[in-house]
């Protein structure tokens, strides 16, 4: 499955050795270019534990109560952790469930500089 920047997927996310893998939403962070050519991708992992979105800037909250939350297709309120990156294959997408706004997708861009230390 193709999959494109700002995507929210599901998809089962590796574990420790030993343990099955844990479905859940993730972010398409790659570059569009990259995810044409490439069969991995690059993704953001989504969760449900808020505490820290408001407060770390390598997080950014997911408000299902705005418009631009809706649009994922998220059913609870989320944080995107991009210090949280993978680099999966595109085949292990289960499903893409909903978008990023173009707004909740600066904010990512932002995260994802902070988490990487870039100006």
């Amino acid at each position: 499955m193709k999959v494109a920047r700002g995507d929210v997927v599901i998809l089962d996310f590796p574990q420790a050795p030993g343990q099955p893998p844990k479905r859940r939403p993730a972010i398409v962070v790659q570059s569009d270019h990259n995810n044409g050519r490439l069969t991995n991708s690059i993704f953001a992992m989504v969760t449900t534990n808020t505490r820290l979105a408001s407060t770390e800037p390598t997080q950014v909250l997911i408000d299902l109560a705005t418009a631009d939350g809706k649009s994922t297709g998220l059913t609870r309120m989320s944080a995107v952790k991009c210090e949280n990156l993978y680099t999966l294959p595109q085949a292990v997408v289960l499903k893409t469930i909903g978008q990023l706004s173009p707004a909740l997708i600066q904010q990512v861009d932002d995260a994802l500089k902070a988490s990487l230390a870039l100006p």
